[in-house]
């Protein structure tokens, strides 16, 4: 029998996507998130940060608060369920054939639109339940890209403003129209389990558009 060298091996791309875009203040979002999301669900976590000249270390942090694997994304890593993966700075982010694809960021000037170019590519390259987040940063990246993802069948959230460093990104994703949740990181990461338990695999949410619950 012939063993296919790890690299080569192909996910299959059914399981469910939770794609969480920051930029300041996501780190107290991101390590609030997965402190209380269980390291067996089945759902790849994919960290979007706004950084653009300086090299991340959220691969470093964020292992103290899951017991979940984190991993720098590299260009041809396979996607795979109950890992965490990390876009690496400078570049755009895309998914094709269960892998990570890295291109130079598109948009070297002025706020960068990285969470939108990469909940396009997956609304495109996903076959499985995506779920898109947004929490605590300037301006209003993947805003843009949250209509897409409800027309794919996918849930979308946004952290409660109070609860943000910088509330500037959750206000925009809710000013798209297209936000089904709007919750604190410890809420985020109970709706998430409730996904990932096929709960709210029909899509419709819980609770009424844009709040959270009582």
């Amino acid at each position: 029998m012939t063993v296919i060298p790890q690299r080569q091996k192909r996910a299959k791309n059914d399981f469910p996507i939770v794609c969480v875009g920051g930029s300041a203040g996501g780190l107290d979002a991101y390590t609030r998130l997965l402190r209380n999301l269980p390291d067996d669900m089945g759902v790849a976590i994919i960290i979007v940060n706004h950084l653009r000249t300086v090299a991340t270390q959220l691969h470093e942090i964020l292992p103290h608060h899951t017991k979940m694997p984190v991993e720098l994304i590299t260009e041809g890593l396979i996607l795979r369920p109950n890992r965490v993966f990390i876009i690496p700075a400078q570049h755009d982010l895309h998914i094709r054939n269960g892998e990570f694809r890295l291109e130079p960021i598109s948009k070297p000037r002025g706020w960068p639109n990285v969470i939108t170019v990469f909940l396009r590519s997956l609304t495109r390259h996903w076959d499985g339940k995506l779920i898109a987040v947004i929490v605590s940063g300037y301006d209003g990246d993947g805003a843009e890209a949250l209509c897409g993802i409800k027309d794919v069948g996918g849930i979308t959230i946004a952290q409660k403003p109070e609860t943000a460093g910088q509330p500037d990104m959750p206000k925009s994703a809710m000013e798209s129209g297209c936000i089904d949740f709007v919750l604190s990181p410890e809420d985020i990461a109970r709706e998430i389990v409730r996904i990932s338990r096929k709960d709210g695999s029909d899509g419709i949410p819980a609770t009424p558009h844009g709040v959270d619950n009582p």
